[in-house]
């Protein structure tokens, strides 16, 4: 409930406007980053710092934690001075993309300290995060998923996917190889049309009138790619570090991914090329290379 205090770890550029949402609401926050900057603005506004995730979770009895890769997220919530050290934290918010695997080790760890893992991968970028237009995707037992409810729908919309930890990451990652692949195609689609003539930007608007239509085509070519500004606000590591998630659990299953193995190549590409921290978007630029074309418009 509002007024409650709320344990935030990772407040970069998405668990930060996350937590500013939470300020919002009403809530008390205590955080915590690695980066003393991250937490300037949020310290501003009134939240507490605190000296470790452990600390974070022995100052409050629900934490979320928004964190970068799978690794990062094992050793803030299990590692020495983690919160799973904290004494008073019961419920782990993890906002992270970190695949099933992760969030059952993590489910199990936390357990054994009597504690309860909320697996809610979150997707819409940072707009998504600034404005509380997420996706939450949410897996936890029924009676933790109503504890944390009334949290979790200031950041959007909520979509519950049963009470086994990873599941929610399942759902993140099809949805992650599929926005990836939707930039990859559709690269390739509007460089083939510019070096045969036609506009960039009409290109796109037919495409969005037409059956091609998907999320690059309605977002992010408008966005970054047109106006040549390749900030879309989705670093390239990131992309590539949830698609080769996706395939690895994908190749776990049993499950085909033709397609996918050749957007995840397409990610090393970009990624070795421009950089992990460059914008996702720069897949783009690799193309336009190749073709010896620029989208613009």
């Amino acid at each position: 409930m509002a007024g409650e205090t709320l344990g935030v770890i990772g407040t970069g550029r998405m668990g930060g406007p996350m937590a500013g949402r939470l300020l919002d609401a009403g809530y008390s926050l205590v955080i915590y980053d690695t980066q003393d900057e991250a937490m300037q603005p949020l310290l501003k506004r009134g939240a507490q710092q605190a000296r470790s995730p452990a600390d974070v979770a022995s100052r409050a009895e629900i934490v979320l934690a928004s964190l970068p890769t799978p690794d990062i997220v094992k050793a803030v919530a299990l590692g020495s001075d983690g919160i799973s050290s904290g004494n008073r934290v019961r419920i782990v918010v993890d906002l992270s993309t970190t695949g099933p695997g992760a969030a059952k080790l993590v489910a199990e760890g936390l357990k054994a300290k009597g504690m309860t893992l909320v697996d809610a991968p979150v997707s819409g970028g940072i707009k998504g995060a600034v404005n509380g237009t997420l996706a939450v995707m949410v897996s936890c037992p029924q009676a933790t998923y109503d504890t944390v409810q009334p949290i979790l729908k200031n950041f959007g919309k909520l979509f519950y996917t049963g009470d086994k930890p990873g599941v929610a990451q399942t759902a993140k990652l099809a949805n992650n190889l599929m926005a990836a692949a939707a930039l990859v195609i559709t690269s390739e689609a509007v460089a083939m049309g510019v070096k045969g003539g036609v506009n960039a930007k009409v290109l796109i608007d037919i495409i969005n009138a037409s059956s091609g239509r998907n999320s690059a085509s309605e977002d992010k070519f408008p966005r970054a790619v047109l106006p040549g500004t390749f900030d879309f606000g989705f670093a390239t590591g990131l992309s590539y570090k949830d698609v080769r998630l996706c395939i690895d659990e994908a190749e776990a299953m049993g499950v085909p991914m033709v397609c996918g193995a050749v957007v995840r190549q397409m990610l090393a590409i970009t990624n070795a090329k421009y950089g992990a921290a460059s914008d996702f978007t720069s897949i783009a630029k690799v193309v336009e290379e190749w073709a010896g074309v620029q989208m613009r418009g």
